[in-house]
């Protein structure tokens, strides 16, 4: 029997104990191998990132990920140790005061590359969108689940959330993040059952809205003629020291601490750490990480479909759809397969932000895929009495 085992038996019933048995461990499982490979990944690439910024202790990166890491899987725990209520709750405050936080970043934001998407608090950037695209996913859930009953305009309050929300993205101006949440929230659009119709006219209207973000911003313009024409760009880009990192870690790699890379891309702890992590450990290590955000998808999806209630069920797969989403992006970025777009790998890449804010979507997304009663229908072991 395992220490966990021994820990919490089935007949614990402490808010852990039942935590423990309610929660499904290979979602918990994938999530904690992807922190920990985070924190190992930053110890190689965290020195020549120091070096580069003038910072003396080598360490400086892969130290603050660990901190980052442990907050991260803090809010893993103590998100999914809530009820759906709950999260309905939190998602609401905690939408609420990114909104807010975003509203003042023209004015008081902490500019990095052309873009002003983080507050400074206390030494720390803090990047408000992290926390505010989990909890639209789920308030916009709780709209078309309510919307389904009559009671409320659902649909119209949930696209008026996700208009805010696209609006002061392209105003820092963040087109990745806005691309990722409009596929997110197309993705809880179907799952909620609405016409194809309606999905053809919201695909449509995201065709004509990426048309616009291209004409209407200088540096998506300037990446998209990057990436078409790659051939004929002078002078080396990250995309493609990146690629290059890939093809030369081989099938087993240069070993830990070895690549050279790192010391020419500027981002290689951030954005492309999935390149870092192919030219060290290799192609098997590549193939870890994608099977590991394969499992969470795949399976998160399983598990959200076999949910009885609507809410549950939509929250759930667009939560799992957005951490799919959002690490295809980054690893296709890095495969040189699409622009460059600014996004960080969950739970791999370096920054707070990003750590807590995955932590807290993936601590919302296994709360609502925990056995209770009655929440999977079909199951014939979710009976009263036999999980909280």
């Amino acid at each position: 029997m395992s220490q966990s085992q021994h820990a919490f038996q089935r007949t614990d019933r402490s808010r852990l104990g039942l935590w423990w048995w309610t929660t499904d461990h290979v979602l918990l499982g994938a999530t904690v191998v992807l922190i920990a490979l985070g924190i190992l990944l930053q110890f190689g690439t965290s020195p020549a990132a120091a070096m580069r910024i003038g910072i003396r202790w080598p360490y400086h990166f892969a130290v603050r990920q660990c901190v980052f890491a442990a907050g991260g899987a803090f809010l893993v725990v103590a998100v999914s140790l809530l009820s759906p209520r709950g999260i309905r709750r939190v998602a609401l405050g905690v939408f609420l005061v990114s909104i807010a936080a975003m509203m003042t970043l023209p004015f008081v934001g902490h500019v990095a590359k052309g873009a002003g998407r983080w507050v400074d608090i206390a030494g720390f950037t803090l990047q408000p969108s992290e926390f505010m695209k989990p909890c639209l996913i789920i308030l916009v859930a709780w709209m078309f689940a309510e919307g389904r009953k009559g009671e409320v305009p659902g649909v119209t309050i949930a696209f008026s959330l996700y208009l805010i929300a696209v609006a002061l993205l392209l105003v820092e101006p963040d087109v990745g993040q806005t691309i990722l949440i409009t596929a997110a929230f197309g993705a809880a659009f179907w799952v909620a059952g609405v016409p194809t119709s309606w999905i053809l006219a919201m695909g449509a209207a995201s065709g004509a809205g990426l048309t616009a973000v291209y004409f209407a911003f200088p540096h998506v313009s300037s990446r998209v003629q990057t990436f078409l024409h790659q051939d004929k760009t002078s002078g080396p880009t990250q995309v493609h020291a990146a690629a290059e990192a890939i093809a030369a870690g081989g099938l087993f790699g240069k070993g830990p601490g070895e690549g050279v890379m790192k010391l020419e891309i500027p981002d290689m702890h951030t954005d492309f750490a999935y390149s870092a992590a192919a030219e060290e450990y290799g192609l098997w290590l590549s193939l870890v990480l994608i099977s590991l955000f394969a499992v969470l998808v795949i399976r998160g999806l399983y598990k959200a479909m076999k949910l009885a209630d609507p809410f549950e069920q939509i929250a759930a797969a667009g939560l799992f759809v957005l951490v799919g989403l959002q690490a295809f992006i980054n690893v296709a970025v890095n495969l040189a397969l699409i622009p460059t777009k600014g996004m960080t790998l969950p739970f791999i890449s370096y920054g707070g932000s990003s750590l807590l804010g995955m932590g807290m979507t993936l601590g919302m997304a296994l709360a609502l895929t925990r056995k209770r009663p009655g929440a999977y229908a079909s199951d014939p072991l979710a009976r009263a009495g036999d999980f909280a």
